[in-house]
Order: structure tokens, then sequence, then C-alpha cells
């Protein structure tokens, strides 16, 4: 089995804030959970934002999944490789 990278970040995930949109989530990457998760759970998580520390910027929670630096996500914290931020989208 392959090891687990190292965590150099733990950040909090969140939910949008009451009348504030969501950003939108590319269709690629949308495309690339539906094998590995619900439609309605996705989204679920459509609907959740986390403040990226390696881009410093506010970024939607199914674009976090699918980067390669997303470790786990373990009671409402990610755990964040720190590395590339390109996305897993096959």
């Amino acid at each position: 089995m392959s090891e687990v990278p190292e965590t150099k970040f733990k950040v909090k995930v969140y939910d949008y804030p009451e009348g504030k949109k969501p950003k939108r989530v590319p269709k690629e990457v949308t495309e690339s959970l539906k094998g590995v998760a619900s439609a309605k759970k996705i989204g679920k998580l459509k609907k959740q934002a986390v403040h990226c520390p390696v881009l410093d910027e506010e970024r939607n929670f199914v674009e976090c999944f699918s980067c390669q630096s997303f470790i786990r996500r373990v009671m409402g914290e990610v755990d964040c490789a720190g590395g590339s931020t390109e996305l897993q989208v096959q």
C-alpha cells in the first residue's frame, strides 16, 4: 500500500453563509465524482467551502476534494499535503 503523505495544513470546512451563492464548480470536476458519491451528496458538498492555504483563496469543497493535495476529511477538517493544486480529473 502507498504511504499517506504528511499533513502540512489542517483546514476547516464551512457552509456558505445564507444569501451567498456558492462558487461554480467546473463540470469535469463534478463528472469525475459521479462514481465516488451520490448526486445528492455532491449537491451538499457543493454548498461547502474551505480557505485553501496553498492558493490563499476560498475554494469550493468539491474542488478541494478532487485536488492532488487532499488527504482526508475528518470531523469538519481537511488534511492537506500542501503540494500541487492540480485537480485529479479523468
